[in-house]
C-alpha cells in the first residue's frame, strides 16, 4: 500500500473511530435522568456534565484553526470547563457536545494525506498532525470511558449494554457466525 492510500486509509478511520466514540457516549447519555448529567459521585470527582464541557473546550481550543494557531489557545480557561453554572440544563450540555465535535470534524475532514507530516503546535510544543490527531482521540477515548462508566452506574441493573451483555458471549459468538456464513454463501464465487 503506497504511501498515500495509507494516509487517505488513516484519515477515513481517525473519522469513524471518532464517530464511534461520540455515538458511544451518547448512547450511554441516553440511558441518564436529567439529574444524573450534574450528578458527582464524590465531592473531587466529574461529573458527566463537567466531562462534556471540559471536552467541548478542548476540542474548541484544539481544532479551531487547526493548521495555524496553537492549540492551547489562550481564550481558553480550562480550569471553568470543570465548573457547572446554577441553572445548566442538559440542553445546555448537549449544545457544548455538538459545537465541540462540530469543531474536530470541520477540522479534520478536509485534511489530505500529505497534511499528516505537517507541524502544529499544542502548548507550544511541536506535533506532526498525525501525531496530534493521535493525541486528541485517546484523550477522548478516555472521558467517554469515564461517561459511559458514570451512566453504567447510575443505571444499575436497568443498563443497557452497549455492546456484548454480560453472560451472552456465547450467543453473541453463535449469532455472528451464522451472519458471517449467510454472507459468505450469497457471496459470489470468483
Amino acid at each position: 500500500m503506497a504511501q498515500q492510500e495509507i494516509g487517505t486509509e488513516y484519515l477515513a478511520d481517525v473519522l469513524r473511530n471518532f464517530r464511534s466514540y461520540k455515538r458511544l457516549a451518547e448512547d450511554a447519555m441516553e440511558q441518564t435522568t436529567d439529574e444524573e448529567i450534574f450528578r458527582l459521585i464524590d465531592p473531587e470527582a466529574n461529573s458527566i456534565a463537567m466531562l462534556i464541557k471540559h471536552m467541548a473546550g478542548n476540542m474548541r481550543s484544539r481544532w479551531t484553526d487547526f493548521l495555524t494557531t496553537d492549540g492551547e489557545k489562550p481564550n481558553r480557561h480550562r480550569d471553568r470547563e470543570f465548573e457547572i453554572a446554577p441553572g445548566t440544563t442538559r440542553a445546555d450540555v448537549m449544545r457544548w457536545w455538538e459545537e465541540g465535535w462540530q469543531c474536530v470534524f470541520n477540522a479534520i475532514t478536509p485534511l489530505q494525506p500529505e497534511d499528516l507530516t505537517r507541524k502544529v503546535y499544542i502548548a507550544g510544543r511541536e506535533h506532526s498532525v498525525l501525531q496530534a490527531i493521535t493525541r486528541q482521540l485517546l484523550h477522548y477515548a478516555g472521558h467517554v470511558n469515564q461517561i459511559v462508566l458514570l451512566a453504567k452506574h447510575y443505571r444499575g441493573p436497568e443498563w443497557r449494554s452497549l455492546s456484548i451483555p454480560k453472560g451472552k458471549s456465547e450467543s453473541f459468538a453463535r449469532e455472528f457466525e451464522k451472519v458471517h456464513a449467510a454472507r459468505s454463501a450469497a457471496r459470489p464465487e470468483r
